[in-house]
């Protein structure tokens, strides 16, 4: 039981302060939950990560589901993602009742001008925690520069023509399946 109010309380934590969404949260994820509590590796979470992106729903509470499965399945999917959601469900709810009246109060609309600020920080990070560790993974210098161009193309038709995402993921799935597969089939 320890376990689950552990979970609980750490995605509680990562969810009182989860402003910007899931890719804000994961510098904070890697320091508590990798280098901090050694719930999974920096492998996992870019995994997680990328398992997150493509299913329904939103990228962190899929991450905490995602995580409080691998410490204690069901149970522990539960937990993580309660903690996770909770404070978003009475900020949401506070900020119903409360920021129609707020939101014209000079310090209100500077404090949200910082918060943005921060989460462009930390989305930022992510983005080069994320690229980093796809280059660590892709072992040998053509794999890098192939898996660099598909970031480049994918960043310039999504900048400059605004390419669904969908389109994106999918392409890119697909090109990652023909220049990442084995050369050889596996042994079964």
């Amino acid at each position: 039981m320890r376990d689950l109010f552990a979970l609980f309380f750490s995605f509680l934590k990562i969810g009182l302060i989860a402003f910007g969404g899931g890719y804000s949260i994961m510098p904070i994820i890697e320091r508590d939950l990798v280098n901090g509590k050694g719930w999974l590796t920096m492998d996992e979470l870019v995994e997680y990560y990328t398992i997150g992106q493509i299913t329904p729903g939103i990228i962190a509470v899929n991450l905490a589901s995602f995580i409080g499965y691998r410490q204690k399945k069901i149970v522990g999917s539960v937990f993580a993602t309660m903690g996770f959601i909770l404070p978003g469900i009475i900020l949401i709810t506070l900020a119903a009742l409360l920021l129609q009246n707020l939101s014209d109060i000079p310090l209100v609309r500077n404090a949200f001008a910082g918060i943005r600020l921060v989460i462009a920080a930390l989305i930022t990070k992510t983005v080069v925690m994320l690229s980093a560790a796809l280059i660590q993974k892709q072992r040998g210098l053509p794999r890098n520069v192939i898996a660099l161009a598909i970031s480049v193309i994918c960043f310039v038709l999504s900048l400059v023509w605004h390419t669904n995402p969908v389109i994106l993921v999918v392409a890119s799935g697909v090109a990652g399946f023909f220049c990442f597969r084995p050369k050889k089939p596996p042994k079964i």
